[in-house]
């Protein structure tokens, strides 16, 4: 494995599944949460992953030798209270239905504390940071974000996010060199008023002008959009028919940091992102791939000029000025 990619994953969860593809029922247990989601796809391209947590109680008993298992190098905090969550999804007739939702307690200050330094020393010998976010935003405050991408990137990492709501505000603050997020978290955060493309890039060039240098909307069935270099692409890819629509956007995120930790172009990055992302729908295991598929797939994915015609390339200030006129 050649790179290495730290992730911050606050509050991992220990998941359940129930399932039934044959006579008898099966049940499965796995970690999850957004951060784990997106190491297990870090791994499978090819890129070695610190996973800094936080676990406590019974379910943290359970969760911290299974993540081991998933070939993390991983660093944890202990929780005095306990407070790790977790959920049980039947999927027996095919579709998930949620059974139970433990979302977990608040990280205490001390836990906050001593997650942060342990992050922060991970952080500061990778490359790459991908900063997740918690399973309910009520358990780390917005602030630690803001922090954490302050210091990271004043020490030259590169930090990526697949953030939203407040948590994302913060992280803005400080500047990020890849941001991922949804048409509909745009909306509902009342960043864009609507999903038409001309919305949405008018958003992007704000999203650029407060602090993300990267930007990748995904856009559900409709293909994503990307800015890299004051230019807005949509980014093309084959159609593959989705087994679990869950974990694209995770995977995305997590292809990007693995060839920018790699030493891997933007551009490059976000068609390997798409290529994991589409590849993980196909299958039941979030965060999951082969490496030799989503490689396979990479070529066909194109990054084509948004709209009917070409557009010029911007300056970021530029692009700042653009955003701040509106």
């Amino acid at each position: 494995m050649t790179g290495r990619v730290m992730i911050f994953a606050p509050t991992p969860l220990l998941t359940v599944t129930i399932d039934q593809p044959s006579d008898a029922p099966e049940l499965h247990l796995h970690p999850g949460g957004q951060g784990v989601w997106q190491a297990r796809m870090v791994l499978s391209l090819g890129v070695d992953v610190v996973l800094c947590a936080a676990l406590g109680g019974e379910v943290g008993q359970v969760l911290q030798p299974l993540l081991v298992s998933e070939g993390v190098d991983l660093k944890v905090v202990a929780r005095d209270s306990g407070g790790t969550g977790g959920y049980v999804h039947d999927r027996r007739e095919g579709t998930r239905q949620e059974i139970v939702d433990v979302i977990g307690q608040p990280l205490s200050r001390h836990e906050l504390d001593e997650l942060y330094n342990l992050a922060l020393g991970e952080g500061l010998r990778a490359p790459v940071s991908v900063l997740s976010g918690p399973n309910h935003p009520s358990l780390v405050p917005a602030d630690l974000y803001r922090r954490f991408a302050a210091d990271l990137g004043a020490n030259g990492g590169r930090v990526v996010v697949d953030l939203c709501g407040e948590h994302l505000a913060a992280v803005l603050e400080s500047g990020v060199f890849f941001l991922k997020v949804s048409h509909e978290e745009l909306i509902a955060d009342g960043r864009a008023d609507g999903d038409d493309e001309e919305e949405l890039t008018r958003a992007m060039y704000d999203l650029h002008a407060s602090g993300a240098e990267n930007v990748v909307v995904s856009r559900a069935d409709k293909p994503a959009l990307a800015l890299v270099d004051g230019e807005v692409f949509e980014v093309r890819m084959p159609r593959l028919e989705a087994a679990d629509p869950r974990g694209a956007g995770d995977s995305m995120t997590a292809g990007v940091a693995a060839v920018v930790a790699r030493g891997g172009d933007v551009r490059t990055a976000i068609r390997t992102g798409a290529a994991a992302g589409a590849l993980n729908v196909t299958r039941h295991g979030l965060g999951t791939g082969r490496l030799d598929s989503i490689n396979g797939l990479v070529d066909r994915v194109r990054l084509e000029p948004a709209g009917s015609r070409p557009q010029e390339r911007t300056t970021p200030d530029e692009l700042a000025q653009r955003a701040g006129g509106r």
